[in-house]
């Protein structure tokens, strides 16, 4: 307790009084404040420091004048053997156990993710679930050797010695000693964004509601509904012809009547035109007319996509069915239509599909009357791969009618095409007695 009574506390210190201290010299003052214990403590601090500094000066001067440390006498080979042959056994065995016990499962909300990953097109067709199970099981199998991998990494160290060379636990990668915070990008990226908002039109309000316009729109319409192609059963070459110009010409009246309409009326609004300067009118029209273009071009790339899908050889169900007939014409035999003939059918809808909506007007133009469209032309590289693809599809799937129609030729053929004919006339010309006969 602060007020326990101990001989400092009874026996204060003598304090001179001011008037007495002042007269004296320094000399004085100092004996009046010497202490004995001071200057014994400094004196026993002195006596450690050069006891420590001779103690040191006498181990450096041995350890200068010591001889070299012999080097480890090597083992004989054999010994060496038998020691490595121990250790990669201790090694292969705690491997082995390290790797036997169980790690924690993939979680089932990662194997979904990955799939929703996918394009929904990549998910359909005959054999595509199957599939899709064991690349998830080859997923779930990496995990898990990696895991292990991990974990061996982790607990045991491999030694350096002949034999575990194969061995695919190498060390773990040394992890960075420090990150670099600084953002020297910073600067020229602010002015980067900060030039794309004033230049880049598609930034502006007017442009996402057009894309939300061509989503609502075309996300979930094509130009031909190809789902009832085969509902219909089997159809000629002429009414498939008839049909798909009959649905591009209504697909294109509806767009025209509805996506078209409301794009004109958004245009012709003054709010539409916010924050765009009086000098960069023309090519915010410009990037209008070109956001429009990649909407339409992108509906009739996906409807022929959707097209070229119905001859998918790996999934017939969608397949469309064709009505082929087999006539005989002047002693000849053929189907109708003909193979070029099913070819050039299947092809024209390609090409219809690629002629609809060419000729819709661009906003500038509507809005001063001129008369420029947009471009909607499908890219080469499109109608050249659905070409290739369906000849190879029509040629693969008329093979079974090819090859019948060869044997049907080659086993009937010569009663229509005059060879039976001239066979009997020949056996009528031919005089012959009943002897002969029998």
């Amino acid at each position: 307790p602060s007020n326990k009574k101990t001989l400092r506390t009874l026996f204060l210190p003598t304090v001179l009084p001011s008037s007495v201290t002042s007269d004296m010299s320094p000399l004085q003052n100092k004996l009046l404040t010497y202490r004995r214990c001071n200057e014994q403590q400094k004196m026993l601090n002195q006596l450690l420091i050069d006891r420590a500094l001779k103690v040191y000066h006498v181990s450096m001067e041995e350890k200068y004048h010591r001889d070299p440390v012999p080097p480890i006498p090597e083992l004989p080979s054999t010994v060496r053997k038998y020691f490595f042959n121990i250790l990669t056994t201790n090694y292969l065995f705690m491997k082995k156990c390290v790797q036997s016990n169980p790690v924690v499962p993939i979680q089932q909300q990662w194997l979904m993710s990955m799939l929703a990953l996918v394009p929904q097109s990549l998910m359909e067709g005959k054999d595509r679930q199957l599939l899709a199970e064991k690349l998830l099981g080859e997923i779930i199998r990496d995990y898990e050797m990696s895991m292990r991998r991990c974990v061996v990494r982790n607990v045991l160290i491999k030694p350096d010695i002949k034999g575990l060379e194969d061995e695919e636990e190498a060390p773990l990668p040394l992890s960075p000693l420090g990150l670099d915070f600084s953002r020297p990008w910073h600067n020229s990226f602010i002015q980067a964004k900060n030039q794309i908002l004033s230049n880049l039109h598609i930034l502006h309000p007017t442009m996402k509601t057009l894309l939300d316009f061509g989503y609502a729109a075309f996300s979930t319409f094509l130009v031909v509904d190809f789902s009832s192609f085969r509902l219909k059963g089997p159809i000629d070459c002429e009414s498939l012809k008839t049909d798909v110009s009959l649905s591009c010409s209504k697909a294109e009246e509806k767009i025209l009547n509805t996506w078209y309409q409301r794009v004109i009326s958004l245009l012709t609004q003054k709010e539409s035109l916010n924050g765009v300067k009086l000098d960069q009118v023309d090519s915010f029209y410009n990037c209008v007319a070109t956001l429009m273009s990649n909407q339409l071009k992108e509906l009739l790339r996906r409807t022929v996509e959707a097209f070229v899908k119905l001859f998918d050889p790996e999934d017939r169900n969608c397949l469309p069915l064709f009505k082929m007939e087999l006539t005989l014409d002047e002693k000849k035999m053929e189907f109708y239509p003909s193979f070029q003939d099913l070819e050039e059918a299947i092809l024209f809808i390609v090409n219809r599909i690629g002629q609809t909506l060419q000729n819709i007007q661009t906003v500038r133009s509507w809005l001063t009357g001129g008369t420029a469209a947009l471009d909607t032309e499908l890219p080469n590289h499109v109608i050249v791969w659905a070409t290739s693809t369906l000849k190879k599809s029509i040629r693969d799937n008329l093979e079974g009618p090819k090859e019948y129609f060869e044997n049907y030729v080659e086993r009937y053929g010569w009663l229509v095409d005059g060879t039976a004919q001239a066979r009997i006339e020949r056996f009528e010309a031919e005089e012959h007695s009943f002897d002969e006969y029998t």
